[in-house]
């Protein structure tokens, strides 16, 4: 993996290392040509002293050069200042993740709503495996916060929510993540055996966060680059990326660390689409085919029928409607998806009108690719 300077000329240097100031080298980027930015900016944790456990050995903590601010005035002009950057270089649908703890996060999400970004989600990340409270003085610190924000309020932003109910065994993905902090083999060390980074993140965590939130060839963003965790991972997933990280040392460690990535083979990149994106099928398409006839009777799966009608509406016992309208009312709820609801039999088995809908879909998929 090589290491460049910033680029002279308005260039994208994808799936590079760029050495520079992170607001300098965002300027020198042509602008709206990102499509998502993951940011790990210092937190800013103000600590006063050293840190020890009971057995008065020193903690490995965030006391670095690079995470030290004057005063929070100073904090919030270096954040306005990178927001600025960076939402200058996010496509007009793209979106921003970043990351902080308690010290600066409230503070960033003021930020961010103040430079015109549209707050979707936050997220936090829960530590399985956090670092004790040693003074017992606090509550244990288990949790990370992450503030997902698209660029505009009208911006169609990506979310691959079926991949994420998928990833999550089915169950719509929350915004509470239980994802381990960085050990073993995955913990990147330097020369001494000491961790590289003190703050480097699971790739777990940019794994869902680019499933989630990107597709294959995506340009992804990291200002605060690290050791690299958006990189390997972006790699890994088939976008490309674009780091940017002034401290050397943190650099030859990333350019190491990639040039041991391997992309996944292109069909293991596919995910699960989200259904909105499918073509919309009216169920009187499916009528006036005569994959269903006016008369033939629909049966929910507690054993209530409705009859199609030739213009694609049910009768029941007590309404007409759609499918969805009738379906509803049957079971006393505000709204019903008709097409998982409702079966028709076939061959003695009972079968989802879904099934209709997906058979006209498949043929609409292959008329596109003639």
């Amino acid at each position: 993996m090589t290491q460049t300077k910033a680029p002279e000329a308005a260039v994208l240097p994808l799936n590079r290392i760029i050495d520079g100031d992170c607001i300098a080298v965002m300027n020198s980027l042509p602008a709206e040509s990102v499509d998502l930015i993951f940011a790990d900016p210092p937190y800013n944790l103000q600590l006063r002293g050293a840190l020890h456990r009971p057995d008065n050995s020193l903690v490995n903590a965030v006391n670095d050069h690079w995470d030290r601010f004057a005063s929070f005035a100073s904090y919030d002009r270096f954040t306005r200042d990178w927001l600025a950057a960076a939402r200058r270089l996010l496509k007009p649908d793209g979106a921003i993740w970043v990351i902080g703890s308690y010290h600066n996060i409230f503070r960033v999400g003021t930020a961010l709503q103040d430079q015109g970004f549209w707050l979707l989600n936050d997220v936090v990340w829960r530590k399985s495996n956090p670092m004790p409270n040693f003074r017992g003085k606090r509550l244990t610190n288990a949790h990370e916060t992450l503030i997902w924000a698209s660029r505009d309020e009208s911006s169609r932003y990506t979310f691959n929510y079926e991949a994420l109910k998928q990833l999550n065994d089915g169950v719509q993905m929350r915004s509470d993540w239980v994802i381990p902090l960085c050990t073993g083999a995955e913990r990147l060390k330097d020369a001494n055996g000491d961790k590289a980074h003190p703050t480097q993140k699971p790739e777990a965590l940019l794994h869902r966060i680019l499933v989630a939130t990107t597709h294959p060839g995506d340009v992804v963003l990291d200002p605060f680059f690290g050791t690299g965790t958006t990189g390997a991972v972006a790699k890994m997933l088939g976008r490309s990326f674009i780091g940017i990280e002034r401290e050397e040392a943190y650099r030859a460690v990333a350019a190491e660390r990639l040039s041991r990535v391997r992309a996944h083979d292109r069909s293991a990149l596919e995910i699960t689409g989200s259904r909105r994106s499918e073509p919309r099928v009216p169920f009187g398409q499916v009528v006036e085919r005569g994959m269903l006839r006016p008369g033939e009777v629909l049966t929910s799966p507690r054993g209530k029928t409705a009859r199609v009608r030739a213009d694609g509406t049910l009768v029941g016992p007590d309404m007409t409607g759609s499918i969805h309208q009738v379906g509803a009312a049957m079971e006393g709820a505000p709204s019903c998806n008709g097409w998982t609801y409702w079966h028709f039999r076939r061959d003695g088995q009972m079968v989802p009108i879904d099934l209709l809908r997906q058979q006209i879909r498949a043929e609409m998929a292959g008329d596109h690719t003639h």
